[in-house]
């Protein structure tokens, strides 16, 4: 069954650049459909810490901190060290130039901010946290799609481009019943389907044989944009540079109380007050439930005795020499960090912490027995915990053969891959590029897909590029002949 519907502007990803792009060019006028193969909205954005890194922001004027878009791009650089050489700096400028109005609209829709906290080496505070949680980014936004008319297709994934006289002109699709659709967009296509890290066949090919076996924190980002650009001739820039593979513990069985907050307008202003007015020993068991979930172990845990070991219990890497890679070749990619009672004494206060999470806290091992229970073992001898976390007691014996109980475990510990940052190559309007490196008419990508060379190493960058590059694409496909 092959069905054909027309439209103006046919958006292809229900994350925050996709939703960006179609209020955009549905406030422009247009006709907009969104395309989304999950089953709700929210992409890679929906599970995201929820940090935007902006520039001259109401909350850094509440607090009197002067900034600029052009410090804030110096601070950038920074960030990418060794590797600036690589960045697109006419993308970063776009970045840096657009941010603080994006922010606003953002907030003018009714989302919520913390903030700015800081992250050095950025120079100021930058750093602005969304409250509840960031699921806030999808019902809001996805509600005010709604609400102009967006018409949104859920558990429907696009395949492919459709290409006519050297013009994208729609994309092929499948909906949740099997059926294939022929969306057509007079105007144009926004692929806005995130980064590849979910996609083994492209990690394999521009990243390491060891991406391509870790899988992903977003395991539906398969780079279904990427690939149907370079199904048309496009490219895909940085394509090597990933954050991982990189150790995290595994995501706990249920969610916490903040993931749990419906994340409406409402509780997000009373989430901020709370944050800003309780004092932090109120504070600190929310904050934790929500931090110890999404980090990994600390290097300085092993340079003061910690050790990993597999499922089996065998020690299995240097864990001073990159364990995440070794980890991947682990029997099920699973590990445990066990330290005895003289380690895990350390670990209870500053400087000593499990993991952190810029501008929020320092979890410590007290915060992960009690908000993380799940992962948390402890007992009087290596035999005791051996059996509570299911290895081997001879091996674990052997692996940890010095220090006195009471013995700590935490785990398990997965390799994931969090982000790729390899983009399609785009123009400065976001405008998608062919095998000629001209911008291929009607065509344009936005967030992970349309990254473009863009370096965005720090916390709140990815997220505010989602932003800002849906937003100019939806401006400019609506404008698109």
């Amino acid at each position: 069954m092959h069905q054909e519907i027309t439209t103006d502007v046919v958006i292809v990803g229900g994350g925050g650049a996709g939703l960006a792009a179609a209020i955009e060019a549905a406030t422009l006028g247009c006709k907009v459909i969104l395309l989304e193969k999950a089953a709700k909205l929210g992409g890679t954005t929906a599970w995201a810490v929820g940090s935007i890194t902006a520039n001259q922001t109401p909350h850094q004027r509440r607090k009197g901190i002067v900034d600029t878009p052009d410090a804030h791009a110096e601070d950038m650089s920074i960030f990418a060290g060794d590797l600036a050489t690589r960045d697109n700096l006419a993308l970063q400028r776009l970045y840096v130039d657009n941010v603080s109005e994006t922010f606003d609209w953002l907030m003018a829709m009714g989302l919520v901010f913390l903030g700015p906290m800081p992250e050095p080496p950025h120079r100021v505070p930058r750093m602005h946290n969304i409250v509840p949680n960031s699921g806030a980014f999808p019902y809001i936004l996805g509600r005010r799609c709604k609400k102009i008319g967006v018409d949104i297709r859920l558990s429907t994934g696009a395949d492919s481009v459709i290409m006519e006289n050297g013009r994208a002109v729609g994309v092929i699709a499948k909906d949740a019943t099997g059926a294939i659709w022929s969306f057509r967009a007079t105007r144009g296509v926004v692929l806005s389907t995130g980064d590849f890290s979910g996609g083994a066949a492209l990690k394999r090919s521009y990243i390491s044989d060891d991406a391509a076996l870790t899988p992903a924190v977003a395991e539906a980002s398969f780079g279904d944009g990427h690939q149907m650009v370079l199904d048309v001739g496009g490219r895909i820039l940085n394509g090597d540079l990933v954050w991982g593979p990189l150790m995290r513990f595994v995501p706990p069985p249920n969610k916490g109380l903040i993931q749990r907050l419906p994340p409406n307008k409402w509780i997000g202003i009373a989430a901020k007050m709370a944050y800003e007015l309780l004092p932090q020993f109120l504070l600190r068991p929310f904050l934790m439930g929500f931090v110890t979930t999404v980090l990994g172990p600390e290097p300085s845990l092993y340079q003061h005795g910690a050790i990993l070991v597999n499922k089996l219990g065998q020690r299995f890497a240097n864990e001073l020499e990159n364990p995440s890679a070794a980890l991947v070749h682990q029997p099920s990619q699973i590990a445990y960090v066990v330290m005895s009672s003289e380690t895990a004494v350390k670990f209870q206060k500053w400087p000593y912490f499990i993991s952190t999470a810029p501008g929020v806290a320092y979890a410590y091992l007290s915060d992960y027995r009690r908000s993380r229970r799940d992962i948390h073992f402890e007992d009087a001898s290596l035999v005791g915990l051996a059996r509570k976390i299911g290895v081997n007691p001879k091996e674990l014996e052997k692996s940890l053969p010095v220090g006195t109980g009471p013995y700590v475990a935490l785990g398990p510990i997965r390799p994931y891959v969090l982000i790729t940052d390899g983009g399609l190559k785009v123009t400065n309007q976001l405008q998608v590029t062919g095998a000629d490196d001209l911008p291929i008419p009607g065509l344009y990508a936005a967030g992970s897909s349309g990254q473009g060379g863009v370096l965005l190493y720090g916390h709140g960058h990815h997220l505010g590029w989602a932003f800002v590059s849906g937003r100019i694409a939806g401006k400019n496909v609506s404008k698109s002949e």
